[in-house]
């Protein structure tokens, strides 16, 4: 007798569950991030689309004006400047037979399919931190203390000019830069999407810790000012090129496929990834240098200390 129609077999849950297992792992890490940074949406764009982050520029009039003249108008505009075009990236990777027959299933796929959605996630995350440091917000200051406080000043302040509200903020930080303040301080650590955070340290709504931020820099931005743009690998123009890939959720991140190569007795996993995360406005994005003879303001010092709550130089 045949079997009935639709009729889950081995080779379904195989390849299937494998499938659905690494992009819903991926989605849930990505989710997890998602509600640290505050993003509320990725917002699906379509193959080609240039991203673009924006900048005001103008210049204040006014200030003393006589009694009864005109005060000049201020004028400001936000212009636009090309960032790069958001493309579809194809990875894949193959294990043979033998691999599988020397080392298991699990060790030759499972911890390999791991990998994978590491260097894949790796992939997104080394490209934003490189994007935040051509941040236009560039200056110095003389610890690490004050280039923190100042970075949060910076951006609310800057923000605050542009008529928005920043939500929160994001500071980046070298992991060895972040120890060495703290010296024997506890502190909770976290991860998520691959990346280590501190919440609610130095006046930060969150601090993610990297050696991807070199030593003696900082970067600090609103966190609604970070956006997620994304091109959806379950588009139905790809299935009708006969290329179906299994993804998770609302927002398809990522889009994964595996299929056994009989000719050559290997597994062959693909994956594809249009996924950028994008800062709006470049100018909102503070990138302080520490350096120890910088030439800074004593009010900006007065303002910056005055600003969060902070400890001493021993981070006690």
């Amino acid at each position: 007798m045949a079997a009935n129609d639709n009729v889950i077999t081995t080779a379904d849950i195989n390849v299937t569950a494998r499938e659905l297992d690494f992009v819903t792992s991926f989605a849930r890490n990505w989710q997890a991030l998602q509600e640290i940074l505050g993003i509320t949406r990725a917002i699906r764009m379509t193959p080609g689309t240039m991203l673009k982050s924006k900048y005001a520029t103008g210049t204040l009039q006014g200030g003393k004006v006589a009694e009864g003249d005109m005060i000049p108008r201020s004028k400001f505009t936000v212009q636009e400047k090309d960032y790069e075009e958001i493309t579809i990236e194809k990875f894949s990777k193959e294990t043979s037979i033998e691999a599988v027959k020397k080392h298991g299933y699990d060790v030759a796929v499972g911890m390999t399919d791991e990998e994978f959605q590491v260097e894949l996630q790796d992939t997104v995350m080394d490209r934003f931190y490189d994007y935040l440091q051509t941040g236009t917000m560039t200056f110095e200051e003389k610890t690490f203390q004050m280039a923190f406080a100042m970075a949060i000043g910076k951006v609310k302040d800057k923000f605050k000019t542009m008529h928005k509200n920043a939500t929160g903020i994001a500071v980046f930080a070298n992991t060895l830069d972040v120890y060495a303040y703290l010296g024997s301080s506890e502190i909770t650590v976290q991860t998520a999407f691959g990346m280590t955070y501190i919440e609610n340290f130095l006046g930060a709504d969150v601090v993610f810790m990297t050696s991807e931020i070199s030593r003696g820099r900082l970067v600090a931005t609103p966190l609604n000012n970070i956006v997620a743009y994304y091109v959806d690998p379950a588009d139905s123009d790809f299935a009708k090129m006969g290329l179906v890939y299994t993804t998770d959720g609302e927002t398809n991140l990522i889009g994964f496929h595996a299929k056994g190569d009989y000719d050559r007795a290997t597994g062959v996993s693909y994956a594809i990834m249009g996924f950028v995360l994008f800062a709006e406005f470049i100018d909102a994005i503070a990138v302080v240098t520490i350096n120890p003879n910088a030439t800074v303001t004593e009010s900006e010092n007065t303002n910056a200390a005055s600003a969060v709550s902070i400890g001493d130089e021993s981070g006690e």
